[in-house]
């Protein structure tokens, strides 16, 4: 298979200021990811835009390297946010509620592998601002541009709970993370269109108030309004922040090309065989131990059995990722089909070697990253 390892992620080509400061940039020796807010005529003066950031690799945007850049010139936006996804440590499935949802326990972990959602607040000045409605773009073929798409779906929800319906935005997704992978990535862009809409019409809404309507959006939309971290039941949209788990963790994602969709693992879930271990203690043992030096009992995901039941490949998969030295857990993320490796393997060019012939198989190296409530 082709072992595709992103060593630059979405970085923007130079630096941006903010209102006579520099924002700041998440990076790493394997990624480089920039949150930004311009400066314009429509921000506040006194709005500030941080990252998910990792305390082991935050540094200025002057050390950007300035040859890689988006599709788009960040300079054409009023705010551009990285997107980060999520990686479920433990996914524990309690019951089938009555209304056809399932109640969920899990602990959710961001990671510093997304996309880049640029936003610019329209008005009659701009070309664009004689519309009478949004404009969404997306660089990734089959992701719907209409108002199907979560990011669309947000920007209505926040126009319409702050009582803003005549403002409109343009939004440009420059989109990594694939679909039907189990790492929540439609879900994140929903959420940072959520937070930059509210950003540029001037924080009319509360971070409380973001958090209590994006779960009429979806059931993981919720979590990406955390600090990185958080333990989350219900649907999932119940969410608990906790301690964030230590940054710069590395964290290595396999993704098949196949997908699965979350109805699908869940018509092949045997509620005769869900794990019996308590939720509440498998969140003690991480927040006590980490995610490297939680016990491999710990690593618990009730939707991975149908997920290998469906494509028995995947299981296979995992079992050989567990051979490679320097990967402490493998385990499948939400409801597939990547999977996760805490660690990174001691022999890069050997894991490379290992990989590098098979067609249809995506490697995606990153790391733990958080941020500071109320900012992104």
């Amino acid at each position: 298979m082709k072992l595709l390892i992103h060593k630059s992620i979405l970085a923007l080509s130079s630096s941006i200021a903010l209102n006579g400061n520099t924002a700041t940039a998440w990076t790493s020796s394997l990624h480089q990811t920039q949150t930004t807010l311009i400066s314009s005529s429509r921000a506040s003066s006194s709005s500030s835009s941080l990252l998910f950031s990792s305390s082991s690799s935050t540094e200025s945007a002057e050390s950007l390297d300035a040859s890689t850049s988006t599709s788009t010139s960040a300079s054409e936006y009023d705010l551009s946010l990285f997107s980060p996804c999520k990686i479920n440590l433990f996914l524990r499935i309690i019951r089938k509620r009555p209304d056809g949802f399932h109640d969920l326990a899990s602990l959710f972990q961001t990671i510093g592998f997304g996309d880049m959602l640029h936003l610019k607040l329209l008005s009659s000045e701009d070309d664009d601002g004689d519309c009478d409605g949004d404009i969404f773009e997306c660089n990734m073929e089959g992701v719907p541009t209409d108002k199907t798409n979560l990011v669309i779906r947000a920007l209505d929800l926040v126009r319409s709970k702050t009582g803003n319906q005549d403002k409109f935005f343009k939004a440009n997704l420059i989109k990594q993370v694939p679909a039907q992978a189990g790492l929540g990535g439609g879900s994140g862009n929903a959420a940072a269109a959520m937070w930059g809409a509210n950003e540029l019409l001037g924080n009319p809404a509360t971070l409380e108030e973001l958090v209590e309507w994006s779960g009429d959006l979806g059931s993981d939309i919720t979590f990406f309004l955390s600090e990185g971290t958080a333990y989350c039941t219900g649907r999932g949209e119940i969410m608990t922040p906790v301690e964030p788990l230590q940054d710069g963790t590395k964290v290595c994602i396999v993704k098949p090309d196949i997908g699965l969709s979350t109805p699908e693992v869940f018509r092949a879930l045997k509620y005769d065989e869900l794990s019996t271990v308590d939720p509440e203690e498998l969140l003690d043992t991480f927040m006590k131990n980490g995610a490297a030096g939680a016990g491999e009992d710990a690593y618990v995901n009730d939707l991975e059995q149908p997920a290998f039941d469906c494509i028995p490949e995947l299981g296979a998969l995992k079992e050989e990722l567990k051979t490679v030295e320097g990967f402490d857990h493998v385990m499948m993320s939400g409801s597939g089909t990547s999977i996760f490796c805490i660690g990174e393997p001691k022999d890069w060019v050997a894991f490379e070697k290992d990989f590098s012939n098979r067609d249809g198989l995506n490697v995606f190296p990153a790391e733990f990253i958080s941020r500071k409530k109320g900012v992104w």
